[in-house]
């Protein structure tokens, strides 16, 4: 049994290791019980362990463990509250790395089905989709943008393994990088800071409106922007699927790119959760060169870089808001930015503008490809219901929150049109929507 979390680790495709330290692992988060409510798998894991007379761990077969990995979705929860991880205790428990570790091993040994890996490699081509349905934006958005549970849905799922019962976001007529590069050029008067936008998938291709407000709202400020020296997807569904050896490629092949653009002297800014962790946390680990540790030092979640802004020594925000402010503002945390451990910039921001910020905590449940395959609607639905459940009783007059697969689980369920922070601190601005409609 090893205790790794090292994917360039001889050990870490091991299956016999590697299900000896999930058995390891299990036996102790068995005896805490603390991360009960995070998501079905530590339930599912109680369960089955509880069978036993001796509630032996190890008595689970390889199937039962399984089903634990499935489970989880990576919100990275268990280990924000796990009081036994590497940097606080001898038992050195990571459970997300662990299920990314479990994930990786069964898909190097071929364990993971053809129409598992099918919906994977299709899930996970986010650039290729992307392009493709943003030049047929109109045709492409009649299937994705078909009602759920419909035909055309149905044959989604059996064709690509895409849940039929899910809201998917649409795709844009106009990607986020065209829309930069026709852009007028702004010259700033009081400089306070030089980024370099990384946009992710889902700015990119279907939410691009985020993208234009962050660089509107940063110029205000005094902050310059610049597209990063790569736009491609960070991987994360890749790295979820357990496609080790594909994230990798894509990881390495976007430090480089991205190292160039911290060393030009920009900081990199991330607009959605997943992919800034990814920048943040996972790159240094799958990576593990000084390139992918410069870029996890100088990236920074949108909020968390205005934030820093505002309270700088010599750097402060423009907290003249006379554009529309909403009373009560239900703002959604979501789990990938609670893991990177910047505290809750966003709602900081929103209370700038004078608008009462009412926490809403619970997980969306999606983790982008986890959330959306059919395999697992039976699990996922009940969490958006769960997270919809607490934006109704929040009952503000705008919901928000930083996570647009979040936020399209949010609309799944209530039928709310959450916007992003940057997108709020906009319009309080007093600064106008892009003229026309992002998706046709």
């Amino acid at each position: 049994m090893t205790i790794t979390y090292d994917p360039r680790h001889p050990q870490y495709l091991d299956e016999a290791d590697v299900r000896a330290e999930l058995t390891r692992v299990f036996d102790l988060c068995h005896g805490c019980r603390l991360c009960f409510k995070f998501c079905t798998s530590f339930p599912t894991l109680f369960e089955m362990v509880d069978r036993h007379d001796d509630q032996d761990a190890g008595r689970l077969t390889p199937a039962e463990q399984d089903q634990v990995v499935d489970e989880c979705f990576q919100c990275k929860l268990c280990y924000v509250n796990c009081p036994y991880i590497p940097e606080l205790h001898e038992w050195a428990l990571d459970f997300p790395r662990l299920m990314l570790r479990a994930d990786a091993m069964r898909h190097a040994n071929k364990q993971v089905s053809v129409r598992s890996r099918v919906t994977g490699a299709v899930m996970g081509r986010t650039d290729l989709i992307g392009k493709a349905a943003t030049l047929a934006a109109p045709l492409a958005n009649k299937a994705v943008g078909a009602k759920p549970g419909s035909i055309v849905r149905r044959v989604m799922e059996k064709t690509a393994g895409v849940s039929a019962v899910r809201l998917l976001p649409p795709y844009a007529r106009q990607r986020f990088t065209t829309w930069f590069a026709k852009r007028p050029r702004v010259r700033l008067s009081n400089k306070q800071g030089k980024v370099a936008v990384y946009p992710t998938c889902l700015v990119e291709y279907q939410a691009p409106g985020v993208g234009h407000d962050l660089v509107k709202v940063y110029e205000r400020n005094g902050i310059e922007c610049t597209l990063a020296d790569t736009t491609a997807c960070c991987g994360a569904p890749l790295l979820h699927s357990g496609d080790l050896a594909g994230f990798t490629k894509v990881a390495r092949k976007n430090v480089a790119a991205l190292a160039e653009t911290v060393r030009r002297g920009n900081d990199i800014v991330v607009p959605q959760p997943t992919c800034g962790y990814v920048l943040k946390k996972d790159y240094p680990d799958y990576v593990g060169t000084d390139e992918a540790k410069l870029v996890a030092e100088h990236t920074y979640d949108a909020a968390e870089y205005l934030i820093k802004v505002h309270k700088g020594e010599d750097t402060s925000l423009d907290t003249d808001f006379t554009g529309e402010v909403p009373a009560t503002v239900a703002y959604h945390t979501p789990c990938h930015l609670k893991a990177q451990n910047v505290g809750l910039k966003s709602r900081d921001l929103i209370k700038l503008t004078g608008a009462k910020v009412k926490l809403v905590q619970q997980c969306s449940g999606i983790d982008g490809m986890w959330g959306l395959r059919a395999e697992n609607a039976e699990i996922s639905v009940p969490i958006a219901r769960k997270l919809a459940d607490e934006v109704r009783a929040a009952a503000a007059d705008v919901v928000a929150g930083d996570c647009h697969l979040a936020n399209t689980a949010i609309s799944e369920q209530t039928g709310a049109a959450p916007m992003h922070p940057l997108q709020l601190i906009a319009r309080a601005y007093g600064i106008p929507e892009e003229p026309g409609k992002e998706q046709r």
